[in-house]
């Protein structure tokens, strides 16, 4: 007797102990959001090529190291390790040589660090720890003008106004006065008269920015020496600015100016990546992909008038934002013989920041569309701060406003920000309260990072639209890699602001299995009786069953 009631009460603490184990499980399941459930457990799967997730940083506003209030080299480097949690493999450094503007876009010694940023061994040091932890580094390439600041300029200016009316330049005694483009005739658009004189010099941007004359020689062996010292010092590539001015409005010019560039990068380092901007629209840039550089930016898809923002606004039907990607795809293929790399992107720095671009959105828009964004073709493009849905608007300045690391501007690493910025409040939460929530923007971004990560034919594959199950909410597409060892992928996008259903018999053949998902609340993706159903603004990542 004494035995049976000594077993009942072990059997009662193991039930116990089970259920409480049990419910200790549940509570700890409830916890995880719904995407982590079906997302956690992926690992990352990235070849070593081109097509990859960069994040844009303008260093002086992103983190403070030494406490002067400006962003620096350092201080990137102290933020790899964020940037590596959110899945970033590639940075862009927007201009981080001497310049006497804070953007840094008018270049006054090509070969050197600006002061505020640091020096050149806090770039080595960051492009070291970079690599180590196996993320690229390319930066801002200037060619189409200098400085005034710049010694070729001022030399060249000084030559002149020490010139006799009627005397002609010498080259020989300043061949700098070859290294842009001066001219006496003041009638000229574009051309800014230099102080002093009756000479005029190419300005195209502003009087303090003087176009380089990129067919001089010259010019050409000084643009060689430069790409040659970053490659030397480490750097992946390079992000060229404003290459429609190259040659303002001589697009056979330009092209030819970066195919001459390409060849000359890529004869130092031919794995180097080169993405242009090409602020333009589709049909033009895809004709830019000629010149050999690996891409141009996909300017008609970002922006506040873009594709993806007339997808969220529900402007463009969700089998149109398909289409739309498939014509992106098929120009550039055409125009680089299928070696083209797409560049998506939503927002840059000369930009209105996302947040401003839908009233009312308690977040769902922001995340849905940097969503679209990371779930395109190619090496894709987030600026920072978008990962937490920073406002910025006006004035340039206010679109490069400090990274937003915590309410306490006070805090260390707080950046002080552009001096002419205004002053404004943010609509979302800084960074440290949005990493301890699973229902952020931050954590939204980080999915959406850990799926192209995991899945790399969502970056590599060919996109193909099922016309006949896609529609104005539901698209239906696939990605199939040319590299058979790649796994395929079907993408399946609710585009509405309701949920909408999909039948299970619309999947592309073979894709039954439910690999990932990004959703914008708590809703579950379902499937009942042969029936899918999408919640709104959700994309879902199917693969085939093994």
């Amino acid at each position: 007797m004494k035995k049976r009631i000594l077993t009942a009460i072990m059997a009662a603490m193991v039930l116990l102990t089970g259920c409480g184990g049990q419910a200790k499980t549940q509570k700890k399941a409830s916890n995880v959001s719904y995407m982590e459930s079906v997302n956690g457990k992926l690992k990352a799967n990235v070849p070593d090529d081109k097509y990859r997730t960069t994040y844009e940083i303008f260093v002086g506003s992103f983190y403070d190291s030494d406490g002067d209030g400006i962003g620096d080299l350092k201080g990137v480097e102290e933020k790899l390790d964020y940037i590596k949690d959110l899945g970033f493999n590639e940075i862009w450094l927007m201009p981080i040589c001497p310049s006497p503007t804070y953007h840094k876009y008018d270049v006054s010694d090509y070969e050197a660090i600006d002061k505020d940023y640091g020096t050149m061994e806090d770039f080595e040091n960051l492009v070291n720890a970079c690599h180590k932890d196996g993320i690229k580094l390319i930066t801002d390439l200037v060619l189409n003008h200098t400085s005034v600041e710049h010694p070729w300029f001022k030399q060249a200016k000084e030559y002149l106004k020490s010139l006799k009316d009627g005397e002609k330049p010498d080259a020989k005694k300043c061949p700098y006065v070859n290294y842009y483009n001066f001219t006496r005739d003041g009638s000229e658009s574009g051309y800014a008269q230099l102080a002093g004189s009756m000479w005029y010099y190419e300005a195209q941007f502003w009087e303090g920015m003087p176009d380089l004359n990129l067919d001089n020689k010259a010019v050409r062996n000084e643009i060689k020496k430069i790409t040659d010292f970053w490659l030397d010092k480490g750097v992946d590539g390079f992000r060229l600015d404003a290459v429609t001015s190259y040659y303002t409005g001589n697009e056979e010019k330009n092209i030819e100016f970066l195919k001459w560039l390409n060849d000359e990068v890529k004869a130092k380092k031919p794995d180097a990546y080169m993405v242009g901007e090409c602020w333009t629209d589709l049909t033009t840039y895809a004709r830019y992909y000629q010149s050999g550089i690996d891409s141009f930016f996909d300017f008609d898809f970002a922006n506040n008038d873009g594709t993806i923002v007339k997808t969220v606004r529900g402007q463009t039907t969700a089998n149109g934002f398909g289409e739309q990607m498939v014509t992106a795809q098929d120009e550039i293929a055409q125009n680089s013989d299928g070696k083209g790399i797409e560049a998506p992107f939503y927002t840059n720095h000369d930009m209105a920041r996302s947040a401003g671009y839908y009233p009312g959105d308690d977040g769902s828009k922001v995340k849905f569309a940097e969503g679209l964004n990371l779930m395109m073709s190619g090496n894709a493009f987030v600026y920072y701060g978008e990962e937490i849905g920073m406002k910025g608007s006006g004035k340039d300045e206010n679109k490069r406003a400090p990274m937003y690391w915590t309410s306490d501007s006070t805090a260390k690493g707080m950046t002080k920000g552009p001096k002419d910025m205004e002053v404004f409040d943010m609509k979302y939460d800084p960074e440290d309260k949005q990493a301890k929530s699973d229902s952020s923007i931050l954590s939204y971004i980080k999915q959406a990072i850990k799926l192209r990560n995991a899945f790399p034919a969502i970056a590599r594959g060919t996109v193909a639209v099922d016309e006949n199950a896609s529609g104005d909410d539901i698209l239906v597409t696939t990605r199939t890699p040319s590299d058979s060892s790649i796994e395929p992928v079907a993408i399946v996008y609710n585009t509405s602001e309701k949920s909408a259903n999909l039948k299970t018999s619309d999947l592309p053949d073979g894709f039954t299995k439910l690999s990932g998902v990004l959703t914008v609340g708590k809703e579950r993706i379902t499937e009942k009786d042969g029936t899918i159903t999408l919640p709104k603004e959700t994309i879902a990542i199917y693969t085939k069953v093994d």
